[in-house]
């Protein structure tokens, strides 16, 4: 009984220093759990974050993410706390900065270097061009070059002609051969009058003393070189003078590029051009400028250069498109600052950049307005308004501009600051914003299924097109414009009359000058421009003629055309904004469906 006693009360002490020991560790380890949550700044830097949409300044998420309204990626709410008294600066704290993914580079003047990028095509050089004529009338009784592209070499036969005014004329030199003691004003001239044939006097001296009337007079080339087009067949009749073959020579070509009258001004005689063919990507060739047209196209607004260069292996074809770059110093900018375009906000009338402010361990910023001058490929020259050694906003600049904008300071679209704008609400655009554009209006004309799919043809080269300016880049952009353009020479006209034909050869010019405007630009923004009329064009060469088997989207973003907004057509109900890529992915929306079945 004692037993049994003993051995409940040893169970009972254990259990009081189990009990014990576990309150003793509770004291020890559970301040130190709470002082280091307490100096985890980070953790609660992280959950104290206030995020916002640019464009929706209404929305404050506690998390990172999409705008539940436009979709954009939302942006860390800049802080208000700042030791400036400037009431125009922006303030982000380190968190910001990093989530924002905020840059900074120092302005400094650097050796300006343009790269003017030009597009053109290779053509034949004209002075090597010649005729091959026929010099007495008759009829082509024989062919001994028979299609174009044929190589030929100077004295070779190219046709023979059968001519009764020729054989006249020499039954007339062996007559007046009698008489030319008595009569040698008659014998001379019978003998001009064959010279002006092309007859030499050694085949004039061998009809003389052979007594023999040729009936054929053989056409015998004067150059050597490539048949670039035949004007007769055989039997044709033909007068003097008649041109039977263009004959090239193609061992020396010239380049034609396009250049934009704002171009022309980096652009000089004598100065080096390389450039890369299509037809064989990697290599790079090279020439130099001999020509600029002294008048600017009235259409186009371009004027050609030429570049001349030597084609003995024959690569260089005529019409093989070409892309050229030149690199031109700009002396006159040697003392500019030099910035990148990335750092540059840009309204259509004026450009701004975010200077970090000096004198200070924080991540203040504030507007400035600045004057640009030459853009050179990713940077721009600065005319005015910044000086060297200050620090400015390179990667991130939207996210501040947008950031100033949610807190009533100056900003790029508010330059006095004031009430943080609302931003577009695409979600409930205004009543005259939801009517599309007055040229949208149009009526559909029936028309053959092959014309269709050839304009189904056209439609995916746009898409493929659209996709660049996504991407941003312009080489790639004016490559498949170029395509675009084959695209749309392939549409076979036959295949459409009256009504029909007239709407769309209207429409086929526009879009032509779209095209070209876009092609011969090297610059994002200018084709950016350009693809905004080509896409109200072919909105309505759609819905004037219809597709098959396709939905296309017909989609709006308000912000681009500064702020007047523009449509473009798209193969997904996705909006990929071709108008600001990366930099306004998201921005936009679906104004309209269009399906096309068989």
């Amino acid at each position: 009984m004692k037993r049994d006693r003993f051995s409940s009360n040893k169970y009972l002490k254990y259990s009081i220093l189990l009990i014990v020991g576990i309150f003793i560790g509770w004291i020890f380890f559970h301040p130190s759990q709470k002082k280091e949550e307490k100096h985890n700044h980070s953790v609660e830097a992280e959950h104290n974050t206030i995020w916002t949409c640019a464009m929706h300044p209404q929305i404050k998420l506690q998390e990172p993410g999409k705008c539940p309204i436009c979709g954009m990626d939302l942006i860390p709410l800049a802080q208000s706390g700042t030791t400036s008294n400037d009431p125009d600066v922006v303030h982000f704290s380190q968190e910001a900065i990093q989530l924002a993914n905020v840059m900074t580079s120092v302005a400094t003047k650097e050796i300006p270097v343009k790269e003017v990028r030009l597009y053109g095509k290779v053509q034949t050089d004209e002075r090597l061009i010649q005729n091959q004529v026929a010099h007495v009338p008759g009829r082509i009784e024989k062919l001994t070059v028979n299609f174009t592209g044929e190589q030929i070499k100077r004295g070779q036969v190219l046709a023979e002609i059968y001519s009764p005014e020729l054989i006249s004329a020499q039954q007339e030199l062996l007559e007046t051969a009698k008489t030319k003691q008595l009569q040698p004003e008659l014998y001379e001239a019978s003998k001009e009058k064959l010279r002006q044939w092309k007859f030499t006097d050694d085949q004039i001296s061998t009809i003389e003393k052979s007594e023999v009337v040729l009936n054929d007079l053989e056409v015998v080339s004067n150059t050597s070189g490539t048949v670039i087009s035949r004007r007769v067949n055989t039997g044709d009749h033909v007068a003097e003078g008649t041109v039977l073959f263009e004959v090239a020579d193609l061992s020396k070509v010239w380049i034609m590029f396009d250049a934009y009258e704002s171009d022309l001004q980096f652009l000089r005689i004598g100065e080096n051009v390389s450039f890369k063919l299509q037809a064989m990507p990697g290599k790079e060739f090279k020439g130099k400028i001999v020509f600029i047209d002294p008048v600017i196209d009235a259409v186009t607004r371009v004027a050609k250069i030429r570049v001349e260069t030597g084609n003995q292996t024959g690569n260089l074809k005529p019409e093989m498109f070409v892309t050229g770059i030149v690199t031109s110093n700009l002396n006159e900018y040697r003392n500019n600052i030099i910035i990148p375009r990335s750092a540059v906000l840009w309204t259509g009338k004026r450009s701004i950049v975010y200077v970090k402010q000096p004198e200070t361990n924080e991540s203040i910023f504030k507007m400035r307005e600045i004057e640009l001058g030459p853009m050179l490929g990713e940077s721009y020259v600065v005319i005015d308004g910044l000086n060297e050694g200050e620090e400015i906003v390179t990667s991130g600049t939207f996210s501040v501009d947008a950031a100033a904008q949610l807190e009533g300071k100056p900003s790029m679209m508010n330059p006095a600051g004031g009430k943080a704008s609302t931003g577009h609400d695409h979600g409930a655009m205004k009543e005259q914003d939801q009517d599309l554009p007055e040229n949208k209006s149009v009526s559909r004309i029936n028309v053959s299924m092959d014309f269709i799919m050839q304009l189904n043809n056209v439609y995916d080269r746009y898409i493929i097109f659209k996709n660049a300016l996504v991407e941003s880049n312009p080489d790639k952009a004016g490559q498949e414009s170029d395509k675009l353009k084959e695209a749309l020479a392939k549409v076979d006209l036959k295949l459409l009359s009256g009504d029909a034909h007239t709407k769309w050869m209207d429409m086929l010019k526009n879009l032509n000058k779209n095209i070209s405007s876009i092609s011969k630009s090297g610059e994002i923004e200018e084709q950016r421009a350009a693809f905004s009329e080509l896409s109200d064009q072919l909105y309505s060469t759609i819905k004037t003629f219809g597709l098959m088997e396709k939905t296309v989207y017909y989609q709006f973003c308000p912000m681009a055309k500064n702020d007047k907004g523009a449509y473009w057509l798209s193969e997904i109900n996705e909006i990929r904004n071709p108008y600001f890529g990366e930099q306004m992915m998201e921005c936009g929306e679906t104004r309209e469906i269009l399906k096309y079945q068989k």
